[in-house]
């Protein structure tokens, strides 16, 4: 009996300690935790197709409530109205979580999703569209962070791996089912049922998370009042800024804006740090180098993400004629590939330094990318663009779990809300960032490569392009994928000063388990000299 007491007592004490996550702060579940994970998943997952159907259905939106405009400009705003009320609230709504627990703002934001999507179905005019695209946004944001927190309190370190792989595969499989479903949709019953197809999803989702998702304990959290609002103001102006920018020929008060929104960021930051209580955004999470790393990359890979999709989709179907459904099925093997391959990255994560997965991953999207740029500009028959998908496919199975599971590894679960908010608030930002961004240079290559037929714009929605104007539309498309290649090299540079995570052991065992089981295998024969 003193044997196992001593075993035990020294398995507590070499429990994990890395980073800022101290002995004894993290607590194992008595229920497994997958449940759960599952259960929030089905919501996490509604978000991202709902993501990835709208930019197959962009085109027929633009034909049905905005056809005799000459821009791209207004269109992206379905986007970009998601995006951006989904990520100014991202910092706040992780506390949130810990304030009031994780499943009851989930539930609320999921609630708060179906009804917007209901909305969205409903809408008589672009306008009214963007306004519920935006509510939609709301409720993702208080939805997204709860995700990564469950994972961050009930997965001890050393295994999270596992459980980001599937938040991996969730992503890959959901860019099957968007595209498709919204092909599908979209051709079958009309661009509203892109939306409808969230309602019977959110209920089930609602029923599940209520069943399986437990009551985790709440943390007291003051709210930073003054921080919510710098971030707002501060966000708004600059995506409403790159947002409108081409619009506006880039007049002197959109930089004004755009710069505006730069200093009080700027402002913001420094708050942050001089702050007293409890700021909304700790610094001292970024003194974690992986933590900071994974931030900045997981930003780029948003951008990269969000930007690519909208030149590919209008060139697939305007360009070559193909059709929703046609366009969604050439993304077939890079979604059969990521959710195959995500779980399997996730598990040798938990054996290996990230960096063995995050530099061929990134490597692989870039790649696949400078494929897709080559085959647009020299029309190349449609099958072959199925290469780039499988390439892209493997790339992001090695991308989206190895950065998730990098940045929290460290968290202490009292910042578990808090962390998961700063982490979906930089992706989105890069989203946001890079819609705003594509929209503009897309616009940007189409008056250079057709100058002088800007009437053009009024067929960019109206089904297959006048011959004589197809060559110039395609070269821009295919110029404008050059630009997320850019960003995801930069990503790719950065994730180079990662660490190797100290509980990771170049066998591949967590050391805090090596740790723990020599102790344990000590305290017996400790106790009988």
């Amino acid at each position: 009996m003193t044997d196992s007491r001593a075993a035990s007592t020294a398995s507590a004490s070499a429990s994990p300690s890395t980073g800022s996550l101290r002995t004894g702060s993290f607590k194992t579940p008595a229920k497994s935790p997958w449940p759960a994970l599952w259960a929030l998943v089905i919501g996490f997952f509604m978000i991202l197709v709902d993501t990835t159907i709208v930019s197959v259905a962009n085109p027929a939106i633009k034909a049905a409530l905005d056809p005799n405009t000459n821009n791209l400009d207004n269109v992206v705003w379905v986007t970009s109205a998601y995006l951006l009320t989904y990520a100014v609230p991202l910092l706040i709504t992780g506390r949130l979580g810990d304030r009031f627990g994780p499943k009851n703002i989930y539930l609320t934001g999921l609630a708060i999703f179906t009804l917007a999507s209901l909305a969205c179905g409903l809408a008589p005019s672009l306008e009214v569209l963007i306004a519920a695209r935006a509510v939609q946004g709301l409720g993702a944001a208080l939805m997204t962070p709860q995700t990564m927190a469950v994972i961050t309190r009930t997965f001890p370190p050393q295994n999270r791996g596992a459980a980001m792989g599937l938040w991996g595969a969730t992503a890959g499989v959901a860019t099957l089912v968007g595209p498709l479903a919204g092909g599908l949709l979209v051709d079958g019953l009309g661009w509203e049922w892109i939306f409808f197809i969230n309602i019977p999803v959110g209920i089930i989702g609602f029923i599940a998370a209520v069943i399986l998702v437990p009551q985790l304990p709440r943390t007291a959290h003051k709210f930073d009042i003054l921080g919510v609002v710098l971030s707002a103001i501060g966000l708004f102006l600059i995506v409403f800024g790159l947002q409108e920018g081409e619009h506006y020929a880039w007049a002197a008060w959109i930089w004004a804006m755009v710069i505006a929104g730069v200093v009080v960021m700027g402002v913001f930051i420094w708050t942050q740090g001089r702050s007293t209580g409890e700021p909304l955004v700790p610094l001292d999470l970024f003194k974690d180098r992986n933590f900071s790393v994974a931030n900045f990359a997981i930003a780029a890979v948003g951008f990269t993400v969000t930007s690519m999709a909208l030149p590919q989709m209008f060139y697939l179907q305007l360009a070559r004629g193909l059709t929703p459904t046609e366009s969604a099925l050439l993304l077939v093997p890079l979604a059969i590939l990521s959710g195959v391959l995500a779980p399997f990255a996730g598990k040798l994560l938990d054996r290996t330094d990230p960096r063995f997965l995050l530099v061929p991953g990134l490597l692989l999207v870039g790649g696949s990318l400078g494929i897709y740029v080559a085959l647009i500009l020299n029309d190349a028959p449609i099958w072959m663009f199925l290469i780039p998908s499988a390439l892209m496919g493997v790339g992001n199975a090695g991308m989206w779990g190895p950065l998730a599971t990098t940045a929290t590894r460290n968290l202490p679960p009292r910042q578990a809300g808090a962390g998961a908010g700063i982490y979906n608030t930089t992706r989105t930002v890069g989203s946001v960032i890079g819609s705003a961004s594509i929209a503009a240079f897309m616009q940007a290559r189409l008056e250079a490569n057709l100058p002088g037929a800007a009437d053009a714009g009024a067929s960019f929605g109206g089904g297959a392009l006048p011959p004589q104007v197809v060559g110039g539309f395609s070269q821009a498309m295919g110029q404008s994928l050059v630009l997320p290649i850019v960003v995801i090299g930069v990503g790719l540079i950065v994730v180079l000063f990662m660490r190797r995570p100290s509980m990771i052991r170049p066998h591949g065992a967590p050391r805090d388990a090596g740790a723990a089981q020599k102790a344990a295998q000590a305290a017996p024969a400790a106790a009988g000299e």
